[in-house]
């Protein structure tokens, strides 16, 4: 059976469509230059401990601009800028976390280098953070993802990685705690869907997602 070239001509027009759209929706989703964090103020640490909480409930209220550089700055920003340290601690100063921030907008990863978040996927994909319904309510998730390409091959490297991220995740509780703000991490994620969502590669896994927001009233 012979396909006409009129319907050859049509389903090449549509298949030059979509992959045009799907160009826009990249381009769309622009860079994101925060603010400089603002490192000072703040809560006292004693003060902070004592309000440390998890939170199920956010309201979908947008975090400010200068909110959100704050926060990122407080889990894994440098403070040290000569020798490029960080405010968590990493194994052999490996720094394998990476922060990505989904939003509605989008997902990002956090360059706290440059203090941008550097477009990753456009689209909202927060509901695929976390396994629960509150997941998709909170305006900002953290995703944290180890890089074994930058850590060194052997039986510590998987602990390690746990516990670097969960040092960078008590930042954001602190923060939150600081700032009046709902927090709450989780591992209930299916990790293969948003890795595929984030297009990580086969060296990048997913350890722990964390929302952040206004409490819901």
């Amino acid at each position: 059976m012979k396909v006409s070239k009129v319907v050859l001509g049509a389903a090449a027009v549509l298949l030059a469509l979509i992959l045009f759209a799907g160009t826009l929706a990249a381009q769309a989703l622009k860079p994101i230059a925060l603010p400089a964090p603002q490192t000072h103020g703040g809560k006292p640490l004693m003060e902070a401990l004592a309000l440390r909480s998890t939170s199920r409930a956010f309201s979908s209220d947008e975090l400010p601009t200068q909110t959100l550089s704050n926060l990122l700055w407080a889990a894994w920003g440098i403070n040290r800028p000569k020798e490029g340290k960080r405010t968590a601690p990493s194994a052999s100063n490996w720094q394998e976390i990476d922060v990505y921030v989904v939003m509605s907008s989008g997902a990002y990863v956090y360059d706290a280098l440059t203090n941008i978040l550097k477009p990753v996927v456009s689209g909202d994909y927060r509901a695929l953070t976390g396994k629960q319904p509150f997941v998709k309510d909170a305006p900002v998730t953290l995703v944290f993802v180890a890089d074994a390409a930058r850590m060194r091959p052997g039986d510590l490297s998987e602990p390690i990685k746990w516990a670097d991220t969960a040092f960078i995740s008590q930042n954001v509780y602190l923060f939150a705690a600081s700032e009046d703000l709902a927090t709450g991490v989780r591992a209930n994620i299916d990790r293969s869907a948003l890795a595929k969502a984030l297009k990580l590669d086969a060296d990048q896994s997913i350890t722990l997602a964390q929302c952040v927001g206004f409490p819901r009233r």
